[in-house]
C-alpha cells in the first residue's frame, strides 16, 4: 500500500536542491511528468502572479498544470466565470489528505503529495525538480497513452501495473490561456491572462491494477477547450501515479 508519508520523505530527502530556473532540470526526468494543480480565482489580488506562473510551468515538458477556479472569492464583487463549486470541493479533499486546517488561494498541489503557495517560485520549482529526481522505487509510474482514434474520440490506455486499490483515472478538460477583463472587485481595472483553465473535471474510470483502454468523447467538453489531461490518482486524493497531456483542435 502507497503510504504518504513514506513517499514525502522519499520524494524530498534528496541532497540535490535545485538553482531557480532548475539547474538539476539536466538531470533525466524520472517517471511521469509532475501534475501542478493550481488553486486560484480571478476575484483574488494575490493570485495573478500565481497565475502566470503557472503558464511558464505550463511550457515544460515534464509538468502538466491545471487552473481550478474555486468560487469562495465570488461574493467580494467579481464572479469568476469559471469558478465550479466542484473546484472548491477537491481543494478541500486535498486539505483533509494533506492535514491543512484551511484552503486558500493561490495554493498550488504537486502530484497529490505536497501543497506550496503558488507564488513561491522557488519552493515550487525546487518541489518538483525533487519530485522528478526521486527514487523510481518510491515514485509509483505508471505510463498513460493518450491518442486520437479515428471516431474523433480520444484513446486513453494504462498497461498492468501494480497499484494501490481503489485508483481512479481522472480527465480534465481545460483552455490553455484566456484573457479576461476584469471589471469589479480586488482586481478591477485588470486584464487577467489565465493559463490552462479547467473547464470539466471528471472521472474516466476505475483502475484495479489491469491493462485497460478508454475512449473519451471531446463533444463534450465545453466550448474554448483545446487541452486534455489524464492522470491516476490513489484514492482519497491520494498521490498521482501517471500522467499524460494532449493538445486538442479548439472545441466550438
Amino acid at each position: 500500500m502507497l503510504n504518504r508519508r513514506h513517499f514525502l520523505r522519499a520524494a524530498l530527502a534528496s541532497g540535490l536542491v535545485p538553482a531557480i530556473g532548475g539547474a538539476a532540470r539536466a538531470a533525466k526526468p524520472a517517471g511521469h511528468p509532475v501534475v501542478v494543480e493550481l488553486f486560484t480565482s480571478q476575484g483574488c489580488s494575490s493570485c495573478p502572479p500565481a497565475d502566470a506562473f503557472l503558464g511558464e510551468l505550463s511550457g515544460r515538458v515534464d509538468v502538466i498544470t491545471l487552473g481550478y477556479h474555486v468560487d469562495y472569492w465570488d461574493y467580494i464583487g467579481w464572479p469568476d466565470p469559471f469558478a465550479d463549486p466542484l473546484f472548491t470541493s477537491r481543494q478541500r479533499l486535498y486539505a483533509s489528505a494533506l492535514g491543512n486546517r484551511t484552503i486558500y488561494t493561490p495554493q498550488m498541489v504537486l502530484d497529490g503529495t505536497l501543497d506550496q503557495v503558488g507564488s513561491r517560485r522557488f519552493e515550487v520549482e525546487a518541489a518538483i525538480d525533487r519530485l522528478l529526481t526521486a527514487n523510481p522505487a518510491d515514485r509509483i509510474s505508471v505510463p498513460i497513452t493518450l491518442s486520437r482514434l479515428s471516431d474523433g474520440s480520444i484513446g486513453a490506455a494504462l498497461p498492468t501495473a501494480d497499484v494501490p486499490a481503489g485508483s481512479t483515472v481522472l480527465m480534465a478538460a481545460s483552455t490553455s490561456r484566456h484573457v479576461t477583463e476584469i471589471r469589479r472587485g480586488e482586481n478591477a481595472g485588470w486584464t487577467l491572462t489565465n493559463y490552462d483553465v479547467v473547464r470539466r473535471l471528471a472521472k474516466v474510470g476505475d483502475y484495479s491494477g489491469r491493462a485497460v483502454d478508454w475512449a473519451i468523447a471531446p463533444e463534450s467538453f465545453p466550448k474554448g477547450t483545446d487541452r486534455l489531461a489524464v492522470w491516476l490518482q490513489a484514492a482519497g486524493n491520494g498521490p498521482i501515479m501517471g500522467a499524460a497531456k494532449l493538445d486538442l483542435p479548439v472545441v466550438g
